[in-house]
């Protein structure tokens, strides 16, 4: 068609015309330019052929209107012709609506799509722009400064050191959750001490004093100090139970410690009571094993001859017993043949692997507390022992402990991040001098072409930032734009 909108008089009727409608000519002028800049801004611009035909359907709606005919508003977007809905005309006196279809317009078959193309707005893709490390230097930066190679190799060489780091922080992590133990003995001293048994009554009521207090070994000695390196008396027992005379003390005769209701490790124990008769009172201490002990049954402590040991380590005594005797299936390794002793144990004559921990477990019990007796005395010296006990528990290796401070001292090390950060601060200033002298150096080189593409560059820009990506506004200045088929 012509890029000219303006028909001359005479000429053949415009295909966007209905039947009724007014000629293209009645519409008031500037309407349709009006009414567009206003509904549809940029970056929607219409055609003049398109304003036109636009402006018409709403002269033709308007006319409608005063004639009585409730027509449903038209869609009002780009290429909606042909995807109204219908219209319903309302007939004088009579009940009940009455919807009647109405013709299209001449010039538009049913069930077509509008003439119109729809100007479609597609986001121009944006290059994603590298993210460098902070702290390394570009190969242009390099190429500008050959002293920076130096710095490369260091920062290299500290990547290596940070890598065997990690790689050490994380084997004392996992050796401080499973810390090694070694078997130590710890000496536990009953005694007690009395005051005020003259029966004097002037003076305060007689009292005694019931301690239980222990200290580690150093090579079988006391070293009548409690080792600071080592942990505390309560910390080695789980539950302590004191039972006094329930004749004399009815009210409260059995006195109860618990570890996880007083996780604060204490020296030892002390019970003090009003009384002046002597009597027995009755100890009952259950040891804390970390982690947990068990007891094994007489039928397997005499297949692997300990008494009290971890679940994994009975496991892995089983499977060196397995092994030393060759009773490992040969058709079948993930199965073991039972001796005489291992079918007192398992009661089968041949057992899978993976059914050992299974097996095991009604062979396991809770390792038998210490039943400890001591005769409370009020006459003689003060204080009155009577006995020690000595008991194998197991003792964190000392070296646990400044692992513990290594890493908690690496983690709070501010020196190292106020290097790191001064350095990422250089490296920044560094890049942006860089760009700096790629651009004065680019405008001193050729400016006139520096320019247009600066410029041409921000318009791009612009055009992205709104919206305008897809628009050629150069090619829609000429007449080939307009000319084009629909």
């Amino acid at each position: 068609m012509s890029g000219n909108n303006n028909n001359p008089q005479g000429s053949a009727p415009s295909p966007f015309r209905s039947p009724g409608m007014m000629p293209s000519a009645s519409v008031p002028g500037g309407f349709a330019q009006s009414h567009i800049a206003t509904n549809f801004q940029a970056p929607f611009q219409f055609t003049q052929a398109q304003a036109m035909a636009q402006a018409q359907s709403k002269v033709h709606a308007q006319m409608q209107a005063g004639m009585g005919i409730n027509q449903a508003q038209a869609p009002q977007e780009i290429g909606g012709l042909g995807q109204s809905s219908s219209p319903s005309m309302t007939t004088p006196g009579s009940s009940s609506n009455v919807k009647r279809l109405m013709r299209p317009p001449s010039g538009f078959p049913n069930n077509t799509v509008s003439p119109m193309r729809t100007m479609e707005l597609t986001p121009a893709a944006r290059k994603k722009k590298q993210k460098l490390p902070e702290k390394s230097l570009q190969e242009r930066v390099a190429a500008i400064l050959p002293e920076s190679e130096l710095y490369t190799q260091l920062l290299e060489f500290e990547s290596r050191v940070d890598a065997a780091l990690s790689r050490k922080k994380v084997d004392i992590q996992e050796a401080l959750k499973n810390p090694p133990c070694v078997q130590k003995t710890l000496r536990i001293y009953v005694f007690n001490t009395f005051a005020n048994q003259n029966n004097n009554p002037n003076a305060d009521p007689a009292t005694w004093t019931l301690k239980i207090v222990g200290r580690i070994l150093e090579d079988g000695v006391d070293p009548e100090t409690t080792n600071p390196l080592h942990p505390k008396f309560s910390s080695f027992f789980k539950k302590v139970q004191v039972s006094l005379d329930q004749r004399l003390y009815p009210e409260n005769p059995l006195i109860t410690w618990e570890n996880s209701r007083s996780p604060a490790p204490q020296e030892g124990f002390e019970i003090k009571r009003k009384g002046n008769q002597e009597f027995a009172a009755t100890i009952r201490l259950e040891m804390n094993y970390v982690p947990e002990k068990f007891k094994l049954s007489t039928a397997l402590m005499d297949v692997l001859g300990i008494e009290v040991e971890t679940r994994p380590r009975i496991i892995a005594a089983i499977w060196h017993y397995v092994k030393a005797r060759k009773l490992q299936s040969p058709n079948d390794p993930s199965f073991f043949n039972c001796d005489a002793a291992l079918q007192k144990v398992f009661g089968e004559q041949k057992l899978k692997f993976t059914m050992v921990s299974q097996k095991l477990s009604h062979h396991l019990s809770p390792p038998p507390p210490i039943h400890l007796e001591h005769k409370i005395k009020l006459s003689g010296s003060s204080p009155a022992v009577s006995a020690c006990y000595d008991v194998l528990v197991d003792v964190p290796v000392t070296i646990q402990r400044d692992l513990s401070n290594l890493l908690a001292n690496a983690e709070k090390n501010k020196e190292i991040e106020a290097c790191d950060e001064a350095i990422c601060a250089a490296i920044r200033k560094i890049h942006e001098h860089r760009r700096r002298r790629a651009f004065f150096l680019g405008f001193s080189q050729s400016p006139a072409e520096f320019v247009n593409a600066l410029m041409e560059s921000q318009s791009k820009d612009l055009k992205v930032v709104a919206g305008e990506a897809s628009r050629n506004a150069e090619r829609e200045r000429g007449s080939d734009f307009f000319n084009q088929p629909w």
